[in-house]
């Protein structure tokens, strides 16, 4: 290729010497190549016609090409004409530019690697010490029953008088140490006492009896002092900010009695049902069972007794009796004429119309009718039918209380749900059928308790006070003779 292109340049430079003897023709053929002629005078013809001037110009500057092509092939300079020159210069540039791109784009890879890494490390953290907390838990012994105080024959021969029992297996749950600050299987700290001054401007405020020499905290007589709130766990979201938890007395298998439940109340679909094997796993967020409510829950006026969840189906007087054990709908009944969804509920609010609870005389529902034109209505109920078996009317509103729980066939209602320092300001007796006013001290901690309601497996008031999971130590009176 040198070679041709150097006897080219030869030929060229050589023709204005020859000119009067040869001439230099170029044109391409019907292939579209470049040919060039050389003629020689003929011996007709001295000389030919000279090439014009645009001709030989043209020549000139394809030689300057030519000299430029073997100027690079051999390895000397290596400059282009300017118009080639420009578009290499961008190309480079461009070329350039998306090196930097790419780079930059696999740095960010790489951080995304390396961050996704730390996670999935994390994570297995996480998964081999849950791992390790299981194998501690099922190697863990069963603690040993100790012996417990009996209880008072007046409540022993109360609770026996159920159907089809004996001596009743939960019996020792029915007892309390007679001294105050008993942490009791909750395991709770010792409760303190606060400051004494409260004020609440719907208690009406009345003197209560100084205890007797035949009081203590093993009877089952009105109720006499509340303990200050203890804080279990906080909830993780905003489906925690009010719930229900709760202890079934007379668990049934496979459930032990150190079992604990709990529900957010939430969100358009309340249904998830949160079990824990000890108020520890409780205190960790560990559930060890997760039911799913065939029917949709309504508000935080759940309870459980003898294995079922009992619980007001939404928007709806229909209770519900589920079968933890089997997980299926075991009962169902309207309650005759009661409220529901917003029609009567507790000063809060949250649809607390029909409010279910458990204590040592069996299962209680409190509510209103259009008939008590809202006043407060408790019926006791059949847990096996929902049947309602008795109702005692009272003589105040259930919109003017924030709360109310039952304790030894007592009703109790607590005047606010906000306010820190409020009281339980009345209290209706179902045995007497009477009702009187109280002024027991009584602390919302976090500002707004929209569920408290007695646990008769622990003797304690279970509360959810603002995403908080609280209890309270309790002080019941003995029971006067008949």
């Amino acid at each position: 290729m040198f070679f041709l292109l150097s006897f080219c340049l030869c030929g060229l430079l050589m023709r204005g010497e020859a000119q009067d003897r040869a001439t230099l023709w170029r044109g391409n053929d019907r292939g579209g190549r470049c040919h060039y002629t050389f003629t020689v005078p003929s011996p007709v013809e001295s000389s030919c016609p000279q090439i014009g001037g645009p001709e030989v110009e043209g020549l000139k500057a394809r030689l300057n090409l030519l000299e430029v092509l073997v100027s690079q092939l051999s390895g000397g300079d290596s400059r282009l004409p300017g118009v080639q020159q420009g578009s290499g210069a961008r190309a480079q540039s461009e070329l350039q530019e998306a090196l930097n791109r790419a780079v930059g784009e696999r740095n960010l890879l790489q951080s995304e690697k390396e961050r996704l890494e730390r996670e999935l490390n994390g994570l297995q953290l996480r998964m081999e010490e849950m791992r390790r907390e299981t194998e501690r838990l099922r190697n863990k012994p069963c603690p040993q029953q100790t012996p417990m105080v009996p209880p008072s024959p007046t409540l022993q021969d109360r609770v026996s008088k159920r159907p089809g029992s004996g001596l009743n297996p939960m019996s020792h749950l029915m007892t309390r140490p007679s001294r105050q600050g008993d942490s009791s299987n909750l395991r709770d700290s010792a409760w303190q006492y606060g400051a004494p001054g409260f004020q609440e401007l719907k208690a009406a405020v009345t003197e209560v009896p100084a205890p007797g020499g035949n009081e203590d905290n093993t009877g089952c007589g009105e109720l006499l002092s509340v303990g200050e709130p203890v804080t279990h766990r906080k909830a993780d979201n905003i489906a925690g900010k009010y719930g229900i938890w709760m202890q079934d007395p007379e668990a049934v298998s496979p459930y032990g009695p150190s079992m604990l439940w709990r529900i957010d109340a939430i969100g358009a679909e309340v249904r998830q049902m949160f079990g824990y094997e000890d108020l520890e796993q409780l205190s960790k967020g560990f559930p060890s069972k997760v039911l799913l409510l065939p029917e949709l829950l309504e508000s935080t006026g759940a309870t459980l007794y003898r294995g079922s969840l009992y619980y007001q189906r939404r928007n709806s007087r229909t209770l519900i009796r589920y079968d933890l054990a089997s997980e299926s709908i075991a009962a169902r009944r309207e309650l005759p004429h009661a409220g529901f969804h917003g029609q009567f509920p507790y000063s809060w609010g949250g649809y607390t119309d029909i409010d279910l609870s458990v204590d040592e005389n069996g299962l209680w529902a409190v509510y209103s009718t259009n008939k008590a034109k809202g006043a407060i209505v408790i019926s006791q109920l059949d847990p096996e039918s929902l049947g309602v078996k008795k109702s005692w009317e009272t003589n105040i509103r259930k919109n003017s209380v924030a709360n109310s729980f039952i304790i030894c066939g007592k009703l109790y209602t607590v005047a606010s749900y906000t306010s820190r320092e409020t009281t339980i300001n009345y209290m209706y007796d179902t045995e007497t059928s009477q009702g009187k006013n109280l002024a027991i001290p009584f602390k919302n901690k976090y500002g707004y308790n929209s569920m408290i309601d007695y646990s008769l497996a622990q003797r304690k008031l279970f509360g959810w006070d603002n995403f908080h999971i609280v209890s309270y130590n309790v002080r019941l009176g003995r029971q006067q003779a008949n």
